[in-house]
């Protein structure tokens, strides 16, 4: 029989990471998590992930660095950052977006690399 276990998050008793990102719901091979009114201010270090991420824009503008790349993500705008990419993003004005991230970012710590 398949699974059919339904999870619902509360965003505002959600768990948040180290980077201020809210933990939404996650399943077996994807997880959701939101950043909320992010503020302006100069990108942090380049990273990669272990896994690809998936966001949309909800408010604001930021840059995305991404293999040379440089994309202007404003609100309605969604984008891809491929597993093991290095990248960095820049807020530009107050900014919040949902992601997706395959395999789930928070199990087995792996946003914390």
């Amino acid at each position: 029989m398949s699974d059919t276990t339904i999870t619902k998050v509360d965003s505002r008793h959600s768990p948040k990471g180290k980077d201020g990102e809210k933990y939404l719901a996650s399943g077996k091979h994807v997880a959701m998590r939101m950043w909320e009114n992010e503020q302006p201010g100069e990108p942090k270090e380049p990273s990669s992930s272990a896994y690809e991420t998936v966001g949309y824009v909800l408010s604001g503008r930021a840059e995305l660095h991404l293999a040379g790349q440089v994309v202007i993500l404003e609100q309605g705008n969604s984008w891809v950052v491929p597993k093991g990419a290095e990248h960095t993003y820049k807020i530009l004005e107050s900014f919040s977006a949902v992601e997706a991230t395959s395999p789930p970012a928070q199990v087995h710590g792996r946003d914390e690399e």
